[in-house]
């Protein structure tokens, strides 16, 4: 009854609720992004969710698009500065995705939704992931999030999904506000962001 109804009433009455109560911050980190880095305000992005349909994912935009002499975009940690660095150190890069969990495409907890080119590169276990919606914080986000490898994300989503209860979704929600105070794992080691998954060979 809780994975079915009770959750995602709990996701939408929350996400509606929350939408409302950190408006004057969006507004704030908004005019931020505009005078840090200009349009586009918004990171928007394919991803695939519950059962791999894909939906458009929401966040702020932390990066500029500036590129090489071949026209290459730089490196992340080139292109993370001024107020995007402090948007992502704080995670209000995800606030946003507020509005994918009003919509029914996320919950708040549940595994993050990762990019489309990786569906074809998941064996059979991996894409359990994707039997329960993606989530803006996760089992594996509180136990590492991006400074720990695939296998163990992997391995900790789809545990997730097997032991999906009130309780842990309970537990993992002060757990991640616990870490949004403390700011752990929020970069891979020698990263910005995560490095890319290019399969189980």
């Amino acid at each position: 009854m809780y994975r079915r109804l009770l959750k995602p009433l709990l996701d939408r009455s929350g996400a509606a609720a929350l939408l409302l109560l950190f408006s004057p911050l969006m507004a704030v980190a908004l005019a931020a992004v505009y005078i840090s880095l200009g349009r586009p305000l918004f990171f928007t992005q394919r991803r695939p969710g519950l059962g791999g349909r894909l939906f458009t994912i929401y966040k702020f935009r932390t990066m500029d698009e500036r590129c090489d002499a071949g026209g290459n975009l730089l490196p992340d940690d080139q292109r993370l500065r001024g107020a995007g660095k402090v948007i992502r150190s704080l995670s209000l890069d995800e606030l946003p995705q507020l509005y994918n969990v009003l919509r029914g495409e996320m919950s708040f907890i549940g595994p993050r939704p990762l990019l489309e080119e990786y569906l074809p590169l998941y064996n059979g276990e991996q894409k359990r992931r994707h039997d329960v919606k993606p989530g803006i914080t996760g089992w594996a986000q509180v136990n590492g999030r991006n400074a720990i490898s695939w296998k163990q994300k992997f391995a900790y989503d789809v545990w997730y999904v097997d032991h999906l209860s009130w309780r842990l979704d309970l537990r993992i929600a002060l757990l991640t506000i616990k870490k949004v105070f403390v700011r752990e794992g929020i970069n891979a080691e020698g990263h910005v962001t995560v490095e890319k998954f290019n399969g189980n060979n």
